[in-house]
């Protein structure tokens, strides 16, 4: 045995690395192509139930018998539960067609009066078939389920991460944060910065008292640092709390470093209570300046700072990052979500729950 080790070439590591990778991507084929065709079923299921009961009019009852039926004729075969033959159903009723390798798929219908939207099939295909049931259930609107299905694939989300970012809407605080990014960074690396940050930020997943303190905050972040860089988004890479600059024979310590890996850079997290103030930008440049003297690499893009409060005043905020050299955002954060406008109003108010506990006892 030791001869052999003696002998082992030194490209053996490079050797073995290669082979891994390319057993885990046949792997990941693999897997792809077992969801594919599973989606697939799932689909034409739907789609012969869907077609039946257009031309017999069979009505909802057939599909307890079906499913009763399905598993007694194929004993070993599992997924078709009254309920998933259903969400089978709605599935294909969702996606009549769709594009697959520039082929449509489908049962269209050329005389009829609205064009149904065409989905990306490949895109269809790389998503989990439970990843399908939430998408359907929770988002009406196509585009909007579009979204949520490119961001899952492109970040890996799991199901329970991609309900979470449906019930935090995602998709309507990502870019939204107030920055100078397209004066003070070059296109598209501008693009790509703003589209990291979000606005608000949720952090429901922190148990805070309202008068807290700032670093009873930053505590909190990193005692839950899992769903914080969940919510922070992908590629963002933890480096430090309370991180040390030493500038001037004075010390300096930033909220929370980060290094985004997709933008290049490093972000710096400021932590503010209350009320965006015009000084916090003045501050956030300050600390930039230091970061891209002081740590930033060659190849490294320049260093963006993020202020993150309690309410972010935009109108102040545009002023105050308009002098500003460094790239700076500004965000707000919420410790609860807000129930939705139409959820809202559906909700008694305290004097009508007022009214009926004294009808009650009467």
């Amino acid at each position: 045995m030791s001869n052999e080790i003696a002998t082992t070439p030194s490209s053996y590591g490079l050797l073995l690395a290669d082979i891994k990778l390319s057993v885990q991507r046949a792997q990941t084929r693999a897997i792809l192509a077992v969801n594919s065709e599973l989606i697939r079923l799932y689909w034409q299921v739907g789609f012969l139930i869907e077609n039946r009961q257009e031309l017999e009019g069979w009505g909802k009852s057939v599909i307890p018998r079906l499913s009763r039926d399905l598993r007694n004729e194929l004993p070993g075969i599992k997924g078709f539960s009254t309920r998933n033959i259903d969400r089978m159903l709605a599935f294909y009723r969702e996606y009549p067609y769709f594009v697959l390798n520039n082929d449509l798929v489908g049962n269209s219908d050329e005389f009829s009066p609205q064009p149904v939207a065409k989905m990306p099939g490949e895109l269809i295909m790389a998503l989990p078939w439970g990843h399908h049931d939430e998408l359907v259930a929770r988002i009406k609107d196509i585009p909007t389920r579009q979204w949520y299905m490119e961001s899952a694939v492109k970040h890996g989300w799991s199901r329970n991460v991609l309900v979470m970012q449906i019930e935090t809407a995602a998709h309507e605080r990502l870019g939204q944060a107030t920055s100078n990014f397209a004066l003070r960074l070059p296109p598209p690396d501008s693009d790509m910065a703003q589209q990291a940050l979000k606005d608000p930020y949720i952090f429901d997943f922190l148990t805070l008292d309202t008068d807290f303190r700032e670093r009873e905050l930053e505590a909190g972040l990193i005692a839950h640092l899992e769903k914080f860089l969940l919510e922070l988004g992908q590629g963002f890479a933890f480096v430090g709390r309370q991180y040390h600059l030493d500038i001037g024979d004075q010390d300096f310590y930033i909220d929370l470093l980060f290094y985004h890996l997709s933008l290049r850079c490093f972000v710096v997290i400021d932590l503010k209570r209350g009320d965006f103030k015009p000084e916090y930008a003045g501050k956030m440049n300050f600390y930039c300046n230091v970061v891209d003297d002081q740590l930033r690499h060659e190849g490294d893009k320049p260093t963006i700072g993020l202020i993150l409060c309690q309410q972010p005043n935009r109108i102040l905020a545009e002023y105050a990052l308009r002098g500003m050299d460094k790239p700076i955002g500004v965000s707000g954060f919420e410790l609860t979500r807000a129930l939705p406008t139409e959820l809202q109003s559906s909700l008694p108010t305290i004097e009508e729950l007022e009214r009926e506990l004294l009808r009650d006892t009467d």
